[in-house]
């Protein structure tokens, strides 16, 4: 079985040219009564593009969105991760913005988020240190409302054979990145 997690295509392409190897998340509606927790150790980044906007992202205005060819959905990043945790201090959460391409509205957004049904709603985000892959082609495959729905998980179809990819960063800079983000926390 192939897992895609879902995150703004603009996300993904900050990710593919090395800018960042992290993930924050809070979890969508759909998570489920126990909410949000990064369930796979190894996933492709699936891009969506239903709630992006570049005015929610530090990016400069003109940068060009990126944009799906209709009916299809092409694949580009693979992703494990190595290790996770959760942030439950805002001043700590504020500290990792040199770390990714979100404003942080959209993460102050994120970490007070509750569902309706939460009774007491904990504040806190979810980080995930990534080490990322860069496809040697884009895996491409028709879309399906299978995909849809605000949940951060779906299931892919099985990937072609011979599927090659590459680290996105070398691993002295990978490894510069998790001392930096591991000083923050």
């Amino acid at each position: 079985m192939s897992i895609g997690f879902k995150e703004w295509a603009i996300v993904g392409e900050v990710m593919e040219r090395g800018e960042q190897s992290i993930l924050l998340r809070k979890g969508g509606i759909a998570e489920g009564r126990d909410g949000f927790r990064f369930q796979h150790e190894a996933f492709f980044l699936f891009p969506t593009f239903f709630h992006e906007q570049i005015g929610r992202t530090t990016l400069p205005v003109e940068t060009p969105l990126p944009h799906a060819a209709a009916g299809q959905v092409a694949i580009r990043l693979f992703a494990r991760i190595e290790w996770t945790t959760l942030i439950t201090d805002w001043a700590t959460v504020q500290r990792l913005a040199p770390f990714h391409c979100w404003r942080e509205a959209v993460v102050e957004e994120r970490f007070h988020y509750a569902k309706p049904s939460d009774a007491i709603a904990a504040s806190g985000i979810h980080l995930a240190m990534l080490r990322l892959y860069r496809l040697a082609e884009p895996w491409c495959f028709a879309d399906s409302p299978t995909y849809g729905g605000c949940r951060s998980w779906v299931e892919l179809p099985e990937p072609p054979p011979g599927l090659a990819w590459r680290p996105v960063l070398d691993d002295a800079t990978h490894a510069a990145r998790v001392a930096a983000i591991r000083g923050v926390l």
